[in-house]
């Protein structure tokens, strides 16, 4: 091409058809992989499982534990097996909702940049991405 704007315009379709096609996406290894985040202030921690299918996150598992080892569940905030403070209950239920929650919208949007936070669960959704992240590296 001898003609400068012919050759810009080619560039510019070029970098359009690379855009499109997703050239630019990171690429996993299939498998399952895991990751950790750090613990926060009280000890617990998240953990991830992540399972990824022609180079796509196909499943996505997070939860996290106590520091005494304890999941947290359908029991987390309760103290003896009872609910002995509701509005602690409650705050610690709308972590573990959230926890299902970002799970399920990583799947869904594929890239970590999209997920939203649960105004509530900021620690896990700390504990999420830090623990995403560390089992992504692991597929690269």
């Amino acid at each position: 091409m001898k003609n400068p704007q012919g050759r810009l315009w080619f560039m510019g379709m070029v970098l359009a058809i690379f855009s499109i096609s997703g050239c630019g996406k990171e690429a996993y290894r299939d498998g399952t992989y895991t990751g950790t985040s750090s613990l926060d202030d009280t000890g617990a921690y998240g953990e991830v499982s992540l399972t990824v299918a022609v180079g796509k996150i196909q499943q996505c598992r997070f939860v996290a534990w106590q520091k005494d080892g304890t999941l947290k569940d359908e029991h987390y905030g309760k103290v003896n097996g009872e609910i002995s403070n509701q509005d602690f209950y409650d705050k610690a239920q709308l972590a573990v909702r959230a926890m299902e929650h970002y799970a399920a919208q990583y799947v869904e949007v594929q890239d970590l940049k999209k997920i939203d936070a649960v105004s509530g669960a900021t620690i896990a959704y700390h504990q999420f991405m830090e623990a995403v992240e560390q089992a992504l590296e692991k597929a690269r």
